[in-house]
C-alpha cells in the first residue's frame, strides 16, 4: 500500500508539472503574437509616415469602365423638345414676301389655291381648337405656339384659332405680336393657309389656321 501511495504522489507531481509547462508554452506564444502585432502595426506607421498615404493599384486584370453622368430620360426629353422648339421657329425670318398682297395679308403654301383661303374666310372649316397668346412674352408665346400647332396636327386637327390680340396694349399701339405669329406660323411646316378671323371670332386680333392632314 505504501508503494502505491508513492506512486500515485510522483505521478501526480509530473502531471502538474507537465500542466504548469503547457501553460507557460500558451503564455509565451500569446505574447510572441501580441509583440509581432505591435511590430507590425509599428512598421505600417512608419512607412506611412515615410511614404505618405498611399492606394492600392488597380487588379490590370479588371477592365473599368467609365460611368458617364446621365441626364434623366424625362429631362432629357424636355430639353431636347427646347432645343427643337428654339430652333424650329425665328425671329428673324422675313414673312412679308410670303403673304398675299391683300388687306389681311393671308397665306398659302405654294401648290394651295386660293380656294382654300377664300372657304377658310367664309367659316367653311370649322374651328376644332384655339389657343390665346395674348398677353404673353414673345419667347413664351412662340414656343406655346409652336407646341399647338405640332400637338394638334398629331391628333388629326385641320382647323385651328389663334389669338394674338390687336396689340392696344402695346407701345406705340403697334400689334408686334400679330407680325410675329405669322412669321412664326408661316415657319410651321403642319400649316398649309391663314387668314384674318371674321369679326365674331376675333377679328384682326385672331388667325384661322388650316393645318394639313395628319399621316396618323
Amino acid at each position: 500500500m505504501k508503494t502505491v501511495k508513492v506512486n500515485a504522489l510522483t505521478d501526480l507531481k509530473v502531471v502538474k508539472k507537465a500542466i504548469a509547462e503547457q501553460a507557460r508554452l500558451r503564455v509565451s506564444q500569446a505574447t510572441e503574437q501580441v509583440k509581432l502585432a505591435r511590430q507590425a502595426a509599428s512598421d505600417k506607421d512608419l512607412f506611412i509616415r515615410a511614404a505618405g498615404a498611399v492606394k492600392p493599384l488597380p487588379d490590370k486584370r479588371r477592365v473599368l469602365h467609365k460611368t458617364e453622368q446621365m441626364i434623366p430620360l424625362a429631362m432629357q426629353y424636355q430639353k431636347d423638345e427646347k432645343v427643337v422648339l428654339k430652333e424650329a421657329i425665328s425671329d428673324e425670318f422675313d414673312v412679308s414676301t410670303l403673304l398675299e398682297a391683300d388687306e389681311l395679308l393671308s397665306f398659302r403654301r405654294p401648290g394651295i389655291g386660293t380656294d382654300v383661303t377664300r372657304k377658310l374666310r367664309r367659316g367653311d372649316w370649322s374651328i376644332q381648337r384655339q389657343i390665346d397668346l395674348h398677353g404673353l412674352r414673345r419667347d413664351d408665346a412662340r414656343e406655346a405656339l409652336s407646341i399647338f400647332i405640332r400637338e394638334s396636327h398629331k391628333q388629326g386637327i385641320r382647323c385651328v384659332r389663334v389669338v394674338h390680340g390687336k396689340g392696344l396694349g402695346s407701345p406705340g399701339k403697334a400689334p408686334v405680336l400679330k407680325h410675329r405669329v405669322h412669321s412664326w406660323l408661316v415657319q410651321k411646316s403642319e400649316v398649309l393657309a391663314f387668314v384674318q378671323a371674321k369679326p365674331a371670332d376675333g377679328g384682326a386680333g385672331a388667325l384661322v389656321v388650316l393645318l394639313m392632314a395628319s399621316r396618323a
